[in-house]
């Protein structure tokens, strides 16, 4: 695997792998990687040739009480992992190659409406920071496939939005969440937890089961669904930012006849705020 730091170094070699006939195929992150990282590389290799990866802390994703300069910066390990897991090309830029006028002058992509429910709430302007910066990575990588983590559906809900809207050319792959053995999804997030947290951390997976149970067996009343699982976690010790059953398609509010639904969850745990999900296929879908 080679390590490039430009823009001009990633376009020259995926330009080559084009004029070789290779599809290429694109994973975005920010860095301090974990498994989970490392099964969107092996959904990646089912969908083409040649594999890039970003690592890019995003200035753009992080609020007013959100550290930026303190998040975890691993280079050295990620660059092992991606290696070991068939990574070709890692790009690693620093915050003036994407930005040169600096994030608070660039210009910005929205999706109206899909970016400011749910994580947009409760992190403004989170991810209008993640579609502008996906759209300048796919301008600079134009991949093929671009794979993204059910895990931050919301986050690919928005990206498969923005992506269709702006008629760009590149497929979108969302990969399945990736669980501990029990069911607390894999998240850089999860190194802030304590030992204690961390032994109560998966009663969020276990609260969204319960609801997806609910709704498999035809219980449409979503708001008794919503503040059973908000009761659920804050009896538990969370402090839930939201609990809420949506549409899968959109993230609108579901009528008692929609069939492919998810339900969203976002609560604080000690320093960790952890995010989840289960997709809900309901009777007659």
């Amino acid at each position: 695997m080679e390590t490039v730091t430009t823009i001009g170094a990633v376009r020259e070699r995926v330009y080559a792998w084009r004029r070789a006939g290779a599809r290429v195929v694109f994973v975005p992150t920010m860095g301090n990687l974990h498994p989970g990282h490392v099964s969107l590389i092996e959904t990646a290799r089912r969908h083409g040739e040649r594999f890039v990866a970003s690592i890019f802390v995003n200035p753009m994703q992080f609020g007013p009480n959100e550290d930026f300069a303190h998040y975890p910066r691993t280079p050295r390990a990620d660059e092992h992992m991606l290696a070991s897991a068939g990574c070709d090309l890692m790009f690693m830029p620093d915050v003036t190659e994407i930005y040169p006028h600096g994030s608070e002058r660039v210009t910005r992509v929205e999706v109206p409406g899909l970016s400011r429910i749910l994580e947009g709430e409760f992190r403004p302007g989170h991810l209008e920071g993640v579609s502008t910066v996906v759209a300048k990575l796919f301008h600079i990588v134009e991949p093929d496939v671009a794979v993204f983590g059910e895990k931050d559906f919301q986050q690919l809900t928005v990206i498969r939005r923005m992506v269709a809207e702006l008629c760009m050319r590149v497929e979108i792959v969302g990969a399945p969440t990736r669980r501990d053995a029990d069911g607390l999804a894999l998240s850089s997030r999860n190194q802030y937890l304590t030992p204690a947290e961390r032994q109560l951390a998966p009663v969020i997976y276990a609260t969204l089961e319960a609801a997806a149970a609910r709704l498999r067996g035809g219980d449409a009343q979503f708001a008794s669904i919503e503040r059973s699982g908000v009761q659920a976690l804050e009896e538990a010790g969370l402090r839930p930012d939201y609990f809420s059953v949506r549409r899968a398609d959109d993230l609108s509010a579901p009528r008692p006849e929609t069939r492919a639904l998810v339900v969203l969850a976002a609560a604080r745990l000690g320093r960790a705020r952890l995010i989840d999900n289960v997709q809900v296929a309901r009777p007659g879908s």
